[in-house]
């Protein structure tokens, strides 16, 4: 197999500083949707629906491990993109959802106004913007990775030559 050249700048490796405070503010998105009551599992559930909306292949395969990982289920991902039409998601995680399809998405005013006022009533002030920060922060690591061209590698655990 020949090797691909890579002439994107990794903008992490550029600039590490910026990415250290990048990483920071992930930090503390984090322990904001905690405080909120948002576990680990549904905070990578977040991350994993916005990476799919942005189509950030490094930050899925990133996401999705660490969702398995913090306990969320296989079935639950497979359907994510789909989660509307499935009773496996609870009426607050489905607001912090529409949140995060909303900030990520940036509709026309109306529709963005529509899913704002949909989260707000099933979510505290602390909740939605512990979650819009998630989804903010998790935007920026996907703009990062895109722009950098961050591979994915295949897992050594689940792949094989040839296969």
């Amino acid at each position: 197999m020949t090797a691909v050249k890579h002439d994107r700048v990794f903008l992490d490796k550029q600039h590490p500083a910026a990415y250290r405070a990048l990483n920071g503010l992930g930090l503390k998105a984090r322990e904001a949707a905690e405080e909120a009551g948002f576990d680990r599992k549904f905070v990578e559930l977040i991350n994993v629906r916005v990476s799919q909306i942005n189509g950030c292949a490094y930050c899925l395969n990133m996401h999705v491990k660490m969702a398995l990982d913090a306990g969320e289920s296989q079935q639950r991902l497979a359907v994510l993109t789909a989660w509307r039409d499935t009773a496996l998601f609870s009426e607050q995680e489905r607001a912090a959802l529409t949140l995060a399809e909303s900030i990520t998405d940036l509709p026309p005013h109306e529709l963005a106004e529509h899913d704002y006022a949909f989260a707000r009533q099933r979510l505290t002030a602390d909740q939605t913007s512990a979650i819009s920060w998630v989804v903010l922060t998790m935007n920026a690591f996907n703009r990062l990775s895109i722009v950098s061209q961050h591979p994915v590698r295949p897992d050594s655990s689940d792949w094989t030559p040839g296969s």
